[in-house]
């Protein structure tokens, strides 16, 4: 956890295919990629910022998000997402997040992480069977 630190960046990109329209991921009728294919390319930059540096056994949860989708983007345009560690508290992360097209920015936000212990995480999550 000492390597995670303010400024910190990650990237991840896709090119827009029909599996990641709205009406295939079922948030609309448009053919246009989905607001929640964006958000998870958005935690996909969030992880490759971070993740690297987390402590063997560890991993980061998403547990917050704040974000704007402001712009279409058609079937067969490049998207790429970029976060920016913002802050760093115990064991929360807090990342800018921005998305782009081939033309403008499409998106923007916050998103936060929480570091968790694997197992431990894994045990709590099984008492609920």
């Amino acid at each position: 956890m000492d390597e995670l630190r303010i400024g910190l960046k990650g990237t991840a990109s896709l090119r827009v295919e029909e599996e990641h329209t709205a009406p295939r991921i079922g948030s609309g009728l448009v053919r246009v990629l989905a607001t929640p294919v964006m958000i998870n390319l958005m935690e996909s930059a969030a992880l490759d910022a971070a993740e690297r540096l987390l402590p063997e056994g560890h991993q980061s949860l998403g547990i917050h998000l704040d974000v704007s989708h402001v712009a279409a983007t058609p079937v067969g345009m490049q998207v790429q997402a970029t976060a920016e560690v913002i802050a760093v508290e115990g064991r929360r992360i807090t990342f800018r997040v921005e998305a782009h097209d081939e033309v403008e920015p499409i998106g923007e936000g916050t998103h936060q992480r929480v570091v968790v212990e694997v197992a431990r995480f894994d045990r709590r999550v099984q008492s609920k069977l």
